[in-house]
């Protein structure tokens, strides 16, 4: 079965992922296809990019994954520390390939309300001004 993997790259303050994509694109791109892939896909969003690749089998990611150009293109990310990403599947907002369940709601789904609180009515007709006694 067909799985696809993605290289995802963000960007970092000196160096943005996209001038790592132009550095890379074409180096990655031949090793995939040498070894194997039967699509690829290149995205750029505005936090950096992804590079998704259809191989047949996980062997043939874990040659691609080995290749000397590979390797160096993600030791030539703008951050391979914290701004790189490799995964199995279809890589930005794709989304899981299995749904989420919804969790079921606490209750009736919602908060208990306060009891409304007492009114409190001032009555400014019997209301003598300070100093002045109150006649009734």
């Amino acid at each position: 079965m067909s799985e696809w993997w993605s290289i995802e790259v963000f960007d970092a303050s000196e160096l943005p992922a996209r001038r790592w994509k132009d550095s890379y694109q074409d180096d990655l791109t031949e090793a995939a296809l040498t070894n194997g892939a039967i699509e690829w896909a290149w995205h750029e969003h505005r936090y950096g990019v992804v590079f998704e690749v259809l191989f047949d089998s996980e062997a043939q990611w874990e040659v691609f994954r080995a290749l000397p150009a590979v390797r160096s293109a993600l030791d030539g990310a703008p951050d391979p520390v914290n701004g790189l990403i490799i995964y199995r599947g279809r890589g930005g907002g794709s989304g899981p390939r299995k749904p989420r369940k919804p969790k079921p709601a606490p209750g009736a789904s919602a908060v208990e309300l306060p009891e409304p609180a007492e009114e409190r009515v001032l009555h400014l007709s019997g209301v003598a001004p300070p100093g002045q006694v109150e006649v009734l």
